[in-house]
């Protein structure tokens, strides 16, 4: 994974050093962002699924948690999609953004819709906490690697920011570590939460919210006196 000859050409011009440097942190942080970040969201995001699954989301809290999931996902998945194939300049690090605020609320009304319909586990929450943590330090990463253009979106620096999608000339990425984020984007992200859309249709075929138990199904929502012994 090479920087960028734009990149590259400018700490040229900063002597030997500063093109050592440039080329060890460029490399060390998109090493950390695919082999660390992405399977580490990746993961997270499938123990998740299977949580879904132990505590029966089909009958509990139905299709609408299941449709919130894939939201959740889009918010995140675009990002990492123009991050692949697009120039990345201001208009992409503002998507990103935009995309982390969105991510942030809908994973805050998945969870107030979740718990009192199905019980949610210390384990599954700690799993949300990494699954919300995850697409910050991606969007932190992202942001460090095209430093000119986030000065430039909010006004500082020497460089003007650009807003223009436009495909990738110079890609860092080879065709093969592409073809295996997406495989891996596919397989352990996409069909698992296509297959639990499918599960919950089949059992509830309706979009609206489920009614809520009397009873709330996670422990710490219920009252003192409704606890069990």
């Amino acid at each position: 994974m090479r920087p960028s000859p734009r990149r590259l050409a400018a700490a040229v011009t900063h002597g030997p050093g500063d093109v050592r440097r440039t080329l060890g942190m460029e490399t060390a942080t998109r090493r950390l962002l695919l082999g660390g970040v992405m399977p580490l969201w990746l993961g997270a995001g499938l123990a998740d699924w299977y949580r879904h699954r132990q505590t029966r989301i089909e009958t509990t809290a139905g299709p609408r948690e299941s449709a919130i999931h894939l939201l959740m996902m889009t918010e995140t998945g675009v990002p990492v999609m123009l991050g692949l194939f697009c120039e990345v300049n201001a208009g992409v690090l503002l998507a990103s953004a935009g995309a982390l605020g969105l991510h942030g609320a809908t994973a805050y009304w998945d969870q107030a819709y979740a718990e009192e319909r199905r019980r949610v586990t210390p384990i599954e929450q700690h799993l949300h906490s990494l699954l919300e943590v995850v697409p910050l330090m991606a969007t932190g990463f992202l942001t460090a690697l095209h430093w000119d253009q986030a000065r430039a979106l909010v006004g500082g620096g020497r460089r003007t920011p650009r807003f223009r999608l436009r495909l990738k000339r110079h890609d860092p990425l080879s065709r093969s570590t592409r073809t295996g984020l997406i495989a891996a984007l596919v397989l352990f992200g996409a069909l698992p939460y296509a297959e639990e859309m499918w599960r919950c249709l089949r059992a509830r075929p309706t979009l609206r919210a489920l009614p809520a138990p009397p009873e709330p199904a996670t422990e710490a929502l219920r009252e003192p006196d409704q606890a069990p012994a």
